[in-house]
């Protein structure tokens, strides 16, 4: 018998190119448990202007994608940047588009804060998902190293690692608690 297989889709607030959120989330990929599969949205940057008026069918092709991507999983890790004490900007457009989706409340989200300092803008993504009725079942802080943090130099830190692991095992067993495959 084959392990049961769960889907996660990971989300990063940032757009930079070199952004430590999302390498975070790379590395979660790799290190994730064989019964957890993680897939990394990379259309934030192509996301249109929330616009109530634009939440039609057919709705913009990159927002129709989102959702898609978001109702196929059985859970949403996510980590954001702080930028002015606040979630960025680009991001919470990204959540705009999901509140409208008949899918989302209930939906599981692990959110993984990157930095020990940012817990204004951290606190401000958990009640922006709470009003979504996502379901936060995992509120984890993984403070990186300063400086530039790419894949490798995070894969090379054992208290990141380490503590990514345990968040992810931790997920991957509730995952199988509450819905074998």
């Amino acid at each position: 018998m084959s392990a049961p297989l769960h889907r996660g889709l990971c989300l990063s607030g940032s757009l930079r190119r070199a952004s430590s959120n999302t390498a975070l989330l790379q590395l979660a990929r790799s290190l994730a448990p064989a019964t957890l599969e993680l897939t990394l949205y990379q259309g934030l940057s192509g996301l249109p202007l929330f616009n109530p008026d634009d939440e039609v069918e057919p709705l913009p092709p990159t927002v129709a994608a989102l959702r898609q991507a978001a109702v196929g999983c059985d859970v949403l890790l996510i980590a954001s940047p702080e930028y002015a004490h606040g979630v960025p900007g680009a991001f919470k457009n990204l959540l705009d588009w999901l509140v409208g989706s008949p899918e989302f409340p209930g939906k599981p989200v692990v959110l993984i804060n990157a930095s020990g300092r940012a817990t204004i803008a951290h606190a401000a993504l958990r009640e922006i998902l709470t009003t979504m009725s996502a379901e936060i079942w995992l509120d984890v802080c993984i403070p990186l190293p300063g400086g530039v943090c790419d894949t490798a130099r995070l894969a090379a830190d054992a208290t990141v690692t380490d503590s990514l692991r345990e968040t992810l095992a931790t997920l991957a067993a509730e995952l199988d608690r509450i819905s074998p495959r």
